[in-house]
């Protein structure tokens, strides 16, 4: 930092100006009666001066980029090098009409896919089940066997182009990422030429996105697992997790706590892994992190370069890596939808900007920008468009990718990253007490730390303490929607007619043996994915693999408070 440049004489000059100053300047003016705090609940002074890093070493705290402890970029050139990967998130209905948008999007310019699966997939449930039915083709497209994706995947260069599949739970994942890796190699890709990411997390199964017949968390741990363990020996360019703080954001943690979670997870599946017998280096690299861009524009920043400094020195204190890619901190970033407001939905289109900008700002791998009718809808094809063309601008004409972390050394923001080191660590510190990210979740722990930061948010903005534009200011009497919104097309008839045809003309035989050979690998501790990959070949739907997983392990439910 840039305190280490100024000796001891001239930081207590600094000390006693900023006080005359505030003594005698700033005390004599009037402020305006609002509290001066992040969203998180960080104190902010009216002013940073070089007195507020006075413990700070620049070597030690920020060093350089692409250097530990990264706080300043996992890559010495950053965007100079390489810009950040424009994903756009897409997923509706049947896998037709989610693979025109693919294209469409791919065509405009996105140079990776996040694909995003509706809620019938999410869970584990196959579409013609009838607990089911309302929910096909919502949120996201309809993954019922191997024939789906191949649908969804056809004319796609699966082997140039990454694609996030947006896999939230392991029960999804470990059905969902075998049948992308099947139809690979069925058509002729080896799995060592796969570029992508899987979501993969088990808190979201157990902890966020609950859903009925969820898997104990033990269970779904183990499942997340054996991706890594998966893709660690067979598809080495892809990341198998993504730690989803993001999710979490959007159930209502703080930045503090998105990150702490995120972190503490990350450390529990290296620990497992090598209790598998893989040395750090083999899949360290290969973890990712999911994080959201929320409204709070500086907080945002200081938590991309307060993450980065915490995961450094945590998987060097703890796993003593050989390779410098275990320490870094590589993340993905979707703009906070939870920020998006059904009111004077173009508003979003700022919204989305400047959190898009803090992720740039943040240094980000990666990028999705919402759409601003995601309050409402699936995004629209103009929308969508929209929304990828702030990323285009954002890129081309801004100036950010000029010079590598161009906010570091700010007074603010170099101690607002110290400050939200220090909430981390003591979160941290909470779930290491508790036996770690496992046990907090089976505690109900988490369920609780993240309601409790749900509640005091919505009462913040219920109040009008917390300004949001149009929803509790701003507002338009009887206003109209200036948009159009999308519709979702039919879904449900067209999967079970796929559903009935695959399971008529399938060899029964084939499926049962798979469905067996996968209730005896739960009970053997095998790699489940390992089974899956070849099995799924055979079309065994993605409910059969979830209903034989339910039988052998059982249900969870989670405690609620």
């Amino acid at each position: 930092m840039t305190t280490a440049l100024l000796n001891d004489d001239k930081m207590e000059k600094i000390r006693k100006a900023d006080q005359v100053w505030r003594d005698e300047a700033y005390s004599c003016h009037r402020e305006l009666k609002q509290k001066y705090e992040t969203l998180s609940g960080f104190e902010i002074k009216p002013l940073y001066t070089p007195w507020d890093l006075r413990d700070g070493d620049y070597l030690r705290d920020l060093g350089f980029p692409g250097e530990a402890p990264y706080v300043r970029g996992v890559h010495p050139t950053m965007y100079r090098g390489r810009t950040w990967t424009h994903r756009q998130l897409a997923g509706f209905g049947p896998p037709e009409e989610t693979n025109k948008r693919y294209k469409f999007l791919l065509h405009q310019g996105a140079t990776g896919i996040n694909g995003v699966f509706d809620y019938p997939t999410l869970r584990g449930y196959d579409s013609d089940d009838p607990e089911v039915y309302a929910d096909v083709g919502r949120g996201g497209v309809s993954i019922d066997s191997i024939e789906d994706m191949q649908i969804l995947f056809d004319g796609i260069p699966i082997d140039e182009v990454s694609v996030s599949l947006v896999t939230c739970q392991p029960i999804c994942n470990i059905s969902v990422q075998s049948m992308y890796f099947a139809n690979a190699g069925n058509r002729g890709v080896p799995l060592s030429r796969l570029a992508g990411t899987s979501q993969n997390d088990f808190l979201l199964e157990t902890a966020v996105t609950i859903a009925p017949s969820v898997t104990p968390p033990q269970v779904s741990f183990r499942l997340s697992c054996d991706a890594i363990e998966f893709c660690t020996k067979y598809a080495p360019r892809w990341n198998p997790i993504s730690f989803a703080g993001y999710n979490y954001r959007e159930a209502g943690c703080t930045a503090p706590q998105e990150v702490a979670f995120v972190i503490a997870n990350a450390v529990a599946c290296s620990e497992e892994l090598i209790r598998r017998g893989y040395e750090i280096d083999r899949f360290a690299p290969r973890l990712s992190f999911f994080l959201s861009a929320h409204n709070d524009f500086f907080e945002e920043i200081a938590k991309y370069r307060a993450a980065r400094r915490i995961y450094s020195r945590i998987m060097r204190e703890r796993f003593a890596p050989k390779d410098p890619r275990s320490l870094m901190f590589r993340f993905h970033v979707q703009t906070a939808g939870v920020a998006l407001t059904a009111q004077q939905p173009l508003n979003n289109i700022a919204r989305a900007s400047y959190h898009a900008m803090a992720a740039v700002l943040g240094g980000a791998q990666s990028v999705h920008v919402d759409a601003y009718d995601e309050a409402l809808c699936v995004p629209t094809e103009l929308s969508s468009l929209t929304a990828l063309r702030t990323q285009q601008i954002l890129q081309s004409e801004t100036g950010v990718t000029n010079t590598v972390d161009p906010l570091g050394g700010s007074y603010f923001l170099e101690s607002l990253t110290s400050r939200m080191e220090e909430a981390v660590n003591d979160i941290l510190n909470d779930i290491e007490g508790m036996g770690g990210i496992v046990k907090t979740v089976e505690k109900g722990w988490i369920h609780g730390e993240i309601s409790a930061a749900a509640y005091q948010y919505q009462t913040r903005v219920e109040s009008g303490e917390m300004p949001i534009v149009g929803v509790n200011c701003f507002q338009i009497a009887d206003e109209k929607l200036p948009i159009e919104l999308f519709s979702l097309p039919e879904t449900l008839q067209i999967q079970k007619a796929k559903l009935d045809r695959i399971r008529g003309r399938r060899d029964a035989a084939q499926v049962r043996k798979t469905l067996d050979a996968l209730a005896r690998g739960c009970e053997e501790e095998q790699n489940l994915m390992e089974l899956l990959v070849e099995g799924v070949k055979g079309y065994v739907t993605q409910g059969e693999v979830s209903q034989t997983l339910r039988k052998v392990y059982g249900v969870w439910n989670p405690p609620l408070f």
